[in-house]
């Protein structure tokens, strides 16, 4: 794979990951530089193990993860864009808006958004790329669009108040009801 094409494959597979980091910046209470690069380095963590795996698992189980894979992603982007609803629709009083999100959450997240990476690793395998390098570069480029992303939102937090986090789930729900509809619309 030419260096372009791996530009343009680190960038396509971290857009989800900008998205959903935008959201989870903008419903935090005024998240610091540090909080931004924890996002980003959770979300680039996993972004640079999901096509290892994809290229580990191999044909046979590629199969079976190709048929589920977006309903998986689908499922776990509507939970937690619907806690975020939720969450954002409460008044100030009930819950004050927090500092940092959990481990737990941006992991879950994560997994959620790089799903179909695992599918390009083991596309990357028929291709002979180097997964090594393709990880690598979609890890960093995803570490670098999450932080973005998650200091985007919190420009955004303070300009929509509550509302943000609401918004934020619903872009959660988007994108997962979008990697749906591309995998569905195929058939």
């Amino acid at each position: 794979m030419n260096p372009l094409g791996l530009f343009a494959l680190a960038g396509s597979m971290s857009m989800d990951a900008f998205a959903a980091s935008i959201g989870k910046g903008a419903s935090l209470h005024r998240p610091r530089f540090g909080e931004a690069l924890r996002i980003g380095a959770i979300f680039g963590i996993v972004a640079a193990l999901a096509p290892l795996i994809g290229w580990a698992a191999g044909l046979a189980a590629s199969d079976v993860l190709a048929d589920i894979d977006h309903w998986i992603a689908f499922a776990l982007l509507v939970l937690i864009g619907s806690k975020m609803c939720l969450e954002g629709l409460r008044r100030e009083t009930e819950t004050p808006r927090r500092q940092r999100h959990s481990f737990s959450v941006l992991v879950a997240t994560a997994i959620a958004t790089n799903l179909d990476a695992a599918a390009v690793g083991v596309t990357l395998a028929f291709m002979e790329a180097d997964i090594r390098l393709a990880s690598i570069a979609i890890g960093l480029f995803t570490f670098a669009m999450a932080t973005i992303g998650a200091l985007a939102g919190r420009v955004l937090g303070p300009l929509l108040g509550r509302s943000a986090e609401a918004a934020g789930g619903l872009g959660l729900i988007a994108i997962g009801s979008g990697i749906l509809y591309q995998h569905l619309a195929v058939l």
